[in-house]
């Protein structure tokens, strides 16, 4: 095979048609029937690692890491630096590879705020090991993602958040509305190396290659000026941990499937789906045990829980007592508290550059949520932006002169202008006022370049489930 054909795999295309049984019997006990089709793809595995190197698949690896961007690691060189070099050395970078004296540096540790507090820690490789990182999950994602679950959803290729929602749906249409929510603890901190590589093993023929990930895996993290020695967990901000982490919590889908459960995951957040408290008392006690037990892996018990469909807050939607998708409570909080910090009145800005920051923002969360029958919300949502604009805008006019050639300008009959700016009345009750509520319309706010949540929502929600 010709190592430098890109995102070639060197297994047949009946192998991957074909469907690995579910990995446990219900003894408990390994498979035999998996472990004989994992055999076949382990023999025809052997040289994965020509095709990491091979330079068209780290040409399409370094292409893919410049376009998601992202800041420099420990040795400050930049994504643009890197490719200068890469373009003339990228030979002895695949030499290194291949005589395996290839050494990851360490991972430039990085703590971001949780929307509900705590932080996530973000582990963030140099550019050159996330173009190795990448070439590498281009190689084996073809191995792996055609015979993970029909229900993962999660960082896939054609596949995503609607889609894991879609099913959520339609599995509450079927009578089945207790859900039960498992919440893994740090999960991608949490990650068991020596059972992750074991579940690489079973299906990779190819040693090198399951060392360099061994490497990748034990790379330590350099966090506030100090290196700390990593001996689990795939921090995010790699490349590869996505793939790994899907590799990893497959384990789960199987044994969930095996059981004949009903479940959605999309990453580390696992809904599965009963008709009764019975039965979701049962399911959660023994799928702990297995995540536990056999993953190695943290249940936080205090968030998981047992719970009616309606309260469900899933992807940020939520369900109605119908099972009709929604608009989560947490969802609308957080879009409020980002538009009041773009809209805030001390900031001094134009008008038009609020709008313009606005947009993109509205539109790519009604994008995102266009799912959601939130027809009322939406109006209210838009109404409270509104005013919070009026009050912006108004402010901006400073005296009440300039209060009254504004809302004149807009066509507000004079006296009603003066009334209105010579008020006392604080900006939050002006922005309701009737000279207001004529000068500045609907009409008024798309000439502006508003961006209407109410107007795009009946545009996009078309098909509701």
């Amino acid at each position: 095979m010709n190592p430098a054909r890109q995102g070639e795999c060197s297994y047949s295309d009946d192998l991957i048609a074909e469907e690995i049984p579910v990995w446990y019997q219900n003894n408990g006990k390994v498979n035999p029937e998996w472990l004989s089709i994992c055999e076949e793809e382990r023999n025809q595995t052997t040289a994965l690692l020509e095709q990491v190197v091979s330079l068209n698949n780290l040409i399409k690896a370094y292409k893919q890491v410049r376009r998601n961007g992202g800041s420099a690691g420990v040795d400050n060189v930049s994504i643009k630096d890197f490719g200068e070099w890469f373009g003339k050395n990228y030979k002895e970078l695949q030499s290194q590879i291949l005589q395996e004296n290839y050494q990851p540096q360490p991972v430039r540790g990085v703590q971001i705020p949780k929307p509900k507090g705590g932080y996530r820690q973000l582990g963030i490789p140099t550019v050159k090991d996330r173009v190795v990182q990448q070439g590498i999950s281009q190689v084996l994602q073809p191995i792996f993602d055609p015979k993970f679950s029909t229900h993962s959803y999660g960082f896939r290729p054609q596949r995503n958040a609607h889609q894991a929602l879609q099913e959520v749906h339609k599995i509450v249409q079927t009578g089945k509305k207790i859900i039960v929510d498992l919440d893994l603890e740090k999960f991608f901190d949490e990650v068991n190396h020596q059972r992750l590589m074991w579940i690489l093993s079973t299906r990779i023929g190819d040693k090198r290659l399951l060392a360099l990930i061994r490497k990748i895996l034990k790379t330590n993290i350099m966090q506030n000026g100090l290196e700390e020695q990593r001996i689990k967990g795939t921090p995010q901000g790699s490349p590869l941990s996505p793939l790994l982490s899907n590799i990893v919590l497959d384990e789960l889908d199987q044994e969930l499937s095996r059981r004949g459960l009903d479940f959605v995951r999309y990453a580390d957040d696992v809904q599965i789906f009963v008709s009764s408290q019975m039965s979701a008392e049962r399911v959660q006690k023994g799928i702990i045990n297995f995540i536990e037990n056999k993953m190695k892996l943290k249940v936080n018990r205090e968030k998981s829980s047992i719970k009616p469909s309606y309260k469900m807050n899933f992807l940020g939607y939520s369900l109605t007592m119908q099972g009709n998708l929604r608009l989560s409570e947490t969802s609308e909080t957080r879009l409020k508290e980002k538009l009041k910090k773009i809209t805030q009145r001390k900031r001094g800005v134009s008008f038009e550059q609020i709008l313009k920051e606005l947009k993109p923002v509205l539109r790519g969360w009604l994008h995102y949520f266009r799912l959601a029958q939130m027809k009322s919300k939406l109006t209210a949502i838009e109404g409270w932006l509104r005013r919070r604009l009026k009050c912006f805008r108004l402010k901006q006019c400073k005296r009440a002169i300039g209060i009254v050639r504004f809302l004149r300008k807009l066509g507000v009959e004079k006296t009603l202008c003066w009334r209105t700016a010579l008020s006392g009345k604080g900006w939050w009750r002006l922005s309701n006022s009737p000279a207001l509520s004529i000068g500045m319309n609907n009409k008024w706010f798309l000439e502006q370049g508003f961006y209407s949540l109410t107007e795009n929502y009946k545009r996009l929600f078309r098909n509701p489930l």
